[in-house]
C-alpha cells in the first residue's frame, strides 16, 4: 500500500469514529501521555482526563487512560524479571510516535481491555 492509500485509509478511519476533527494539538496531548516523565507522571495525563479542553477529545482520553494502564500494569513485570521488564517502558517512545502521527495505539491485550471498560471512540 502506498502513502497516498495510507493517508486516505487515515482518513476514513478517522472519519468512521468521528475523528476527522483530528487537530495537532489532540494529536500533541496524545504523545505527551506516552512520554513518562519523572516527577510528572501520570500527573499529566490524569490532567488531561479532567481538563475541559481534551476530556471530551475521544482520541485524548483513550491516549491518557491506556498509557496509566500500561504503565500501572508494567510495574510488576519489571518487579517479577528483576528489571528487565523496565526495557518496555522504551516502548512508550514508539507509541508517543504514533499517537503524534494520529494513529490508534494499539498495545496487545491491554488496548481490548481499555476499550472495553472505557469505551471513548
Amino acid at each position: 500500500m502506498g502513502p497516498i492509500a495510507k493517508e486516505k485509509r487515515k482518513n476514513d478511519d478517522l472519519a468512521a469514529f468521528g475523528m476527522a476533527d483530528l487537530s495537532a494539538d489532540d494529536r500533541g496531548w496524545a504523545a505527551l501521555c506516552w512520554l513518562q516523565i519523572v516527577g510528572l507522571w501520570p500527573w499529566i495525563s490524569i490532567l488531561l482526563l479532567i481538563a475541559p479542553q481534551t476530556k471530551d477529545r475521544p482520541f485524548v482520553r483513550y491516549n491518557a487512560i491506556l498509557a496509566i494502564v500500561t504503565a500501572v500494569a508494567l510495574v510488576p513485570v519489571t518487579c517479577v524479571t528483576l528489571g528487565l521488564g523496565a526495557l518496555a517502558y522504551l516502548l512508550f517512545f514508539l507509541w508517543a510516535y504514533q499517537a503524534y502521527r494520529g494513529e490508534w495505539v494499539n498495545v496487545p491485550v491491554i488496548s481490548n481491555w481499555v476499550q472495553q471498560q472505557f469505551p471513548s471512540r
